[in-house]
């Protein structure tokens, strides 16, 4: 039931995003669902990596601090979701490199993170 939950919320918070903004790059990053060990075998040597967050914003902004952040990453949740440890190290690991990270748990709250993020 949480899967579903959080896909039906991407896939209203995507359909929002590129009518809102059509001229920015927002994409998802298909690392869960259930696969046969020779499928995930195939992906892993791909480079499926373990906690990637669900969407990846394209667009490098200056905060009002003048942290220069270089794109968003958003972890989408359900109400009772909790991010596994492999997504906790994802998230500790980009926010190093520069770029800034959110969990979202339903389309409000990915319509505000968004909008403040490209202010």
């Amino acid at each position: 039931m949480r899967r579903y939950e959080e896909s039906n919320t991407q896939r209203n918070a995507v359909k929002w995003f590129r009518l809102q903004y059509p001229n920015h790059v927002l994409f998802s990053i298909p690392n869960g669902g259930r696969r046969d060990k020779t499928g995930a075998a195939i992906l892993k040597s791909e480079g499926l990596l373990a906690g990637v967050a669900d969407l990846f914003l394209a667009y490098t902004r200056l905060d009002d601090d003048g942290i220069v952040y270089h794109g968003l990453f958003i972890e989408l949740k359900s109400d009772t979701g909790r991010q596994s440890k492999s997504q906790k190290l994802f998230e500790r690991n980009i926010m190093m490199q520069g770029y800034d990270y959110s969990i979202v748990r339903n389309l409000d709250e990915f319509i505000n993170v968004v909008n403040n993020y490209l202010k």
